[in-house]
């Protein structure tokens, strides 16, 4: 078999020519094309993975936003829940504070009436006291008020204890001034008399007297020098009264104890040297 040789030369040649233009024309473009693609499939990968990094970072920011939030608004709520329950301990200590002090007060208005009133009721059973014991004296004994009590007072004074006696008698000598005898009424002179007989007898010596008149000196006679007093007086009896009056008007206590004074007793009438 012959080989034509040109032949073989062409078909090469144009084998070469066609590979280099497919290379040139087509295989090339492709190439390109296909890199081109890639390069565009990398760089859009590039960018969602970048998109899809700046979301985390976004959804990262919001969450700790978010929690920052959260903490801010629970502080804030502590805050104001605390602040909430100092003002109303404040408000309630501040309203029992009125409420006690406005206690008080109805407390002391009420123990001042009540003062008042035992003070209008002490005078007004003096008066009454002053009254019918003066009445009853009188019809039964046959002898006034006064003379009963200066008979009273000049007993009283020749009974005194000796220390008491001692005492007085030691004022009634080293006071420059006239001894001073009170008396709720005036005295009569026979009475002031016998009053002054009295007190000298009973200290031996002649004592200046000078005679006045005191309210506060209830049904009775009083004997003061140099700090030194003697009183023969019923103000035991008003005190007794006032006593009772102030457990009328006192509220409800525990139960008395056995020492405690009833209600009503009546002490006698009593002399006493004071200093």
């Amino acid at each position: 078999m012959l080989i034509d040789w040109f032949t073989v030369g062409a078909q090469v040649l144009n084998f070469v020519v066609l590979v280099w233009l497919m290379k040139r024309f087509l295989y090339q473009p492709v190439l390109n094309a296909i890199a081109a693609r890639e390069k565009r499939i990398a760089d859009q990968i590039a960018d969602a993975a970048a998109k899809e990094r700046q979301a985390t970072a976004e959804r990262q920011a919001f969450k700790d936003k978010n929690t920052a939030f959260d903490q801010q608004r629970a502080s804030l709520l502590e805050k104001a829940t605390a602040s909430a329950k100092a003002q109303a301990q404040q408000l309630a200590d501040e309203a029992q504070t009125a409420a006690l002090a406005l206690a008080a007060q109805r407390q002391q208005a009420l123990a001042t009436q009540a003062q008042h009133l035992q003070q209008l009721i002490a005078g007004r059973a003096a008066q009454e006291v002053f009254a019918v014991a003066r009445k009853t004296l009188t019809d039964l004994a046959n002898v006034s008020l006064e003379e009963r009590m200066v008979k009273v007072f000049t007993q009283r004074l020749g009974e005194l204890a000796a220390p008491a006696k001692d005492q007085l008698g030691a004022a009634l000598k080293q006071s420059t001034a006239p001894a001073r005898v009170r008396s709720h009424f005036d005295l009569p002179a026979d009475q002031q008399a016998a009053v002054q007989n009295a007190i000298n007898v009973a200290f031996s010596a002649e004592v200046p007297l000078r005679f006045e008149t005191a309210a506060d000196t209830v049904c009775g006679i009083e004997l003061s020098a140099g700090g030194q007093k003697l009183a023969w007086t019923i103000t035991e009896y008003l005190r007794d009264l006032e006593h009772g009056v102030a457990e009328l008007l006192a509220p409800p206590a525990s139960p008395e104890s056995p020492d405690a004074p009833r209600p009503g007793a009546t002490p006698a009438p009593h002399s006493e040297a004071a200093a």
